[in-house]
């Protein structure tokens, strides 16, 4: 078993404009999981940089309000909303609120730096 506690995991930069705390990945995790989760923080008027992912990613609003963009489409997000993202989309988010957007992803196979491209 693992278990991960959000106050003991630190935030990183997101090559893509994000805040995000990594929970599981095959990397931190014993029990041989082929996904990762992570937590996603964007401040209010913030968007990611538009990227592009080999894997298919999930996402759920934990807080705020959202504008994402997957292959030019855009779906209006809120709290406790999800979105299936298919693998190769071309994708952002935009926080549309004026609290931080929070966010979970769901990314199988697990994200690797090597299998996303930003495109801007």
């Amino acid at each position: 078993m693992s278990l991960r506690k959000n106050s003991e995991i630190d935030s990183i930069d997101g090559d893509e404009g994000t805040k995000i705390k990594q929970y599981f990945h095959p990397h931190n995790t014993l029990n041989g999981i082929n996904y990762s989760l992570a937590q996603f923080t964007l401040e209010p008027g913030k968007k990611s940089k538009l990227h592009q992912i080999k894997s298919s990613e999930i996402y759920y609003i934990l807080e705020g309000t959202g504008n994402l963009t997957i292959n030019e489409e855009v779906h209006f997000l809120g709290k406790n909303d999800s979105a299936y993202v298919p693998p190769n989309s071309k994708q952002h988010i935009e926080n549309t609120g004026d609290v931080d957007l929070r966010f979970l992803c769901i990314v199988e196979p697990a994200w690797k730096a090597d299998d996303e491209t930003i495109l801007e």
